[in-house]
């Protein structure tokens, strides 16, 4: 919001203060300052001029006149001009020679086109005033020859621009910033929509309201034999432009104008074209409207509409059609103001991609009393400045809208702040924002009365004041209370920590996981949550695949990524991507995050509650049933070389096996083993899959990616990943994970070569042999891979370590070949496993 001095100072009593004190003020009180900006400071020698004479001069490709020109010194001033809308005996804005223009432009005398020109006649643009560059600025209201062009114009001026948070809208007006400078400063404020429309003598324009959800209000206004050629003032001109907003004809800068000033947007339809009584209501099946921007849009059946006889006129709030909109030839105009609802124009702005200034201030909610004034006020500066008449009586349709009442405890506004705010400064804070406070409570029951027998605080009902729909609790009431007496003032006090136990189970397993995982040359990521049906065509998801069952977003923030992850794979594979385009091939990932799975059997949608009271047993139940399942992943893609290659020979290409034992990792943190058996799921290679269990329980799959996702998402071949199921493993958890027995005693290692079938998965043969050998066994690692004529076709022979240690002695040859033994016979018996022969 641009709010030029100037104006501001109109409703507002401000001390001689300077643009950064009023934004400083501003600040403090919670509008956020973005810039100041200055007008006319740099100008000077700027005069009004009377053209004596002008000669037209020939010989040129353009029109050039030589004019005299009487600026109140002993001769006239001989000035070179290429305008030509200007006649002798007219006053216009002279530089004289040594003068300043805006942004520092000097102006001195030259000979140019064959004549001596000593200064320049200037055109509003060159002044600053407007963008209106056509022609030379003449000054119709005849001031004195010689006189300041500054200080007649007003050309000096500050702009202050404000960021205005979506939950104060009432600051996009020069209404709502006058009135927190007022408090501010502690001046007098004047309330530009303290106007008196006259005493309602019948209706004007018929209208109705068919959708009181969408609209609760609707005011319309008719002015008669209005002048279509009438131009907006110099001054509207110069506000609007200072404003932000560019100046189009009288009938739109009136309403332009008007919503800047009380925050109320307006329209202006030609009444000549209106068909029949004017109706807000939904749009229907089909319905299309071709805006003022030329585009025609299909609508939605959600879009609040106005519409016709003929159809629909306008897009409420947002944009005005282009059949009904004002002309050069509109002599009869029906202004219109309503109160239409936030959300729905914020949802079909949305919708439409079309952000307009009235939407802006719809969408942060307006004052739903103002259409009556501001419609009136704008009535009044058509009649005025374009000759119309402002035809008896007003339309004003409107629905009932039950009043809020706030009731607080006197004492909420200092427990929040941690400071001490006495009852009487409450209420007079409170009543400078507009709030009506009168002591006692609507209804001091439940949990209200309770915390009052506590603080023995007395109980305040506050009405919001229209302006203020954001107030509807009793923090936000504090809030008021707290910013007004200044945030500056609230003490720096360290909050105290609550007594605890640490860390859950929970927390610590997913610490130890991530510093794992980083101890094994893997990154963190956080991924974007998010993610869109070409992910599931990319991961080559079948169509019954549950990952299939999204949760879509209400108000995604990309419509191509509507949809709330089943699987950490998307994200981390996007990322593995952007790595590779910026130059970094070998790349190892890990993103630990909860994914989202809904129930086909639960309700479509959560109940919205009210918040006067706390909810059910069933109610809360009602909630939880709606919300999807959320487990606990983590994820983990590689690709490029694993271990690096360098002076010291070649690295190792990243595969599946690696990410297999990334998987593994996880596990040891959690004290769970997995088993890792052979599968078929997507997206990883149907022969390189690895479906996870610990014991029946399965966790997740990891392996080598399928080669048409590798192709869809543009990854380096033979890219491997892993997803594991968090949640599930802690629920394998026998308790608090306790520090390993360290013993002291020698370990013992053996080590057995046996041959089996190619067929036959390593894992199966790993197990055997770990339960065969009992509590004895350390450890057991498969350090080799033999497949040749030695063994036999269609055999493979695998060499695993064995180590032996007991915690209390050291171990016999006997003990440690008995466990051997033992191990061997039952990887014989479950995998028909032999030994091999030297």
């Amino acid at each position: 919001m641009k709010v030029p001095l100037s104006w501001l100072r109109e409703y507002v009593d401000l001390p001689a203060v300077t643009a950064h004190e009023i934004a400083d003020k501003l600040t403090a009180a919670g509008l956020k300052l973005e810039a100041v900006t200055s007008y006319g400071h740099d100008v000077k020698n700027v005069v009004v001029g009377e053209v004596l004479a002008i000669e037209e001069l020939q010989g040129f490709k353009k029109p050039i006149r030589h004019c005299q020109v009487e600026v109140g010194e002993a001769t006239p001033r001989e000035i070179v001009c290429g305008a030509t809308n200007f006649a002798v005996g007219d006053r216009v804005p002279v530089v004289l020679p040594g003068g300043v223009l805006p942004g520092g432009f000097e102006v001195g005398a030259r000979k140019t086109y064959g004549r001596m020109s000593e200064g320049m006649i200037c055109s509003e643009r060159e002044l600053g005033l407007s963008d209106l560059h056509d022609g030379i600025m003449v000054l119709s209201e005849g001031p004195p020859i010689g006189a300041d062009v500054v200080e007649l114009l007003g050309l000096r001026d500050d702009v202050i621009e404000l960021e205005i948070t979506p939950d104060i809208g009432y600051a996009l007006s020069i209404r709502g910033v006058a009135r927190e400078a007022a408090i501010a400063f502690g001046a007098e404020f004047l309330d530009p929509a303290d106007v008196s429309p006259p005493d309602e003598t019948g209706p004007s324009y018929p209208a109705s309201i068919a959708d009181p959800v969408a609209c609760d209000r609707f005011v319309l206004r008719e002015i008669h034999g209005f002048d279509p050629a009438a131009q907006s003032p110099r001054w509207m001109r110069v506000r609007l432009t200072r404003a932000g907003m560019r100046p189009v004809s009288l009938a739109v800068d009136v309403t332009n104008y008007v919503m800047l000033e009380l925050g109320q947007p307006l329209h202006a339809f030609d009444a000549t074209k209106l068909t029949g009584e004017i109706v807000v209501r939904r749009a229907e099946p089909g319905e299309t409207l071709e805006t003022l921007d030329h585009v025609v849009r299909t609508l939605n059946p959600e879009d609040i509409l106005i519409t016709d006889g003929s159809g629909v006129i306008s897009m409420a709030g947002t944009m005005g059609g282009l059949h009904t909109e004002i002309s050069d030839v509109s002599t009869d105009i029906v202004i219109e103001a309503a109160h239409f609802s936030a959300s729905g124009v914020a949802r079909m702005s949305r919708r439409h991609n079309l952000v307009s200034e009235a939407s802006k201030r719809f969408e942060r909610n307006v004052d739903r009393e103002l259409p009556l004034y501001a419609s009136w006020r704008a009535a009044q500066l058509l009649a005025e400045l374009g000759g119309g008449t402002v035809q008896p009586g007003v339309t004003h349709a409107e629905a009932e809208v039950e009043q809020v009442r706030i009731s607080i405890p006197s004492g909420h506004p200092g427990r929040v702040a941690g400071t001490g705010y006495d009852r009487g400064t409450v209420i007079r804070r409170l009543e400078q924002v507009g709030c009506t406070v009168v002591a006692g409570a609507v209804a001091p029951t439940g949990e209200i009365a309770a915390k009052l027998a506590i603080t023995g605080d007395d109980m305040l009902t506050v009405t919001p004041p229209s302006w203020r729909p954001d107030l509807t609790d009793p923090n936000d009431l504090a809030e008021e209370v707290i910013r007004l007496e200044g945030y500056e003032n609230l003490p720096s006090i360290l909050p105290v920590a609550p007594a605890g136990a640490g860390l859950s189970e929970s927390q610590r397993l997913r610490r130890r996981v991530g510093r794992a995982l980083a101890a094994s040359g893997y990154v963190e990521i956080l991924a974007y949550p998010f993610n869109g049906e070409r992910d599931f065509d990319n991961l080559q998801l079948s169509a019954g695949d549950a990952r299939r069952q999204a949760v879509r977003l209400a108000n995604p923030l990309s419509e191509d990524e509507p949809l709330m992850r089943t699987t950490l794979l998307p994200g981390l594979l996007k990322t593995l991507v952007r790595n590779v385009g910026r130059g970094f091939g070998d790349v190892a990932l890990f993103e630990t995050g909860l994914v989202y799975r809904s129930s086909p059997d639960g309700p479509a949608t959560a109940p919205v509650l009210g918040v006067d009271r706390r909810p059910s047993e069933e109610e809360l139940a009602s909630i939880e049933s709606a919300l999807p399942a959320q487990p606990l992943r983590v994820g983990a893609v590689l690709a490029g070389e694993f271990e690096r290659s360098g002076w010291w020979g070649k690295g190792r290409a990243a595969g599946w096996a690696d990410a297999v034992e990334a998987a593994r990792t996880v596990a040891r943190e959690a004290g769970v083993t997995l088993d890792v058996r052979a599968d078929r799921h997507e997206p990883w290679h149907p022969g390189r899959c690895a479906a996870l269990y610990a014991g029946d329980v399965l966790v997740g799959h990891a392996g080598e990616l399928h080669p048409r996702v590798v192709e869809a998402y543009g990854l380096p071949p033979r890219t491997s990943a892993m997803e594991l199921e968090l949640t599930r493993l802690e629920s394998l958890m026998t308790g608090p994970v306790e520090a390993p027995l360290i013993s002291a005693y020698p370990v013992a290692t053996q080590d057995v070569a046996l041959v089996v079938d190619a067929v036959t998965p390593v894992a199966e043969v790993e197990t055997a042999l770990r339960e065969g050998a009992g509590d004895l066994l350390e450890s057991v690692r498969l350090f080799d891979v033999y497949a040749g004529t030695q063994v036999g076709e269609g055999r493979k022979s695998l060499a695993y370590t064995l180590r032996f240690r007991a915690p209390d002695r050291t171990l016999t040859a006997e003990e440690i070949t008995a466990a051997r033994d033992a191990a061997v016979a039952l990887a014989g018996e479950r995998t028909g496993a032999q030994l091999r022969s030297a």
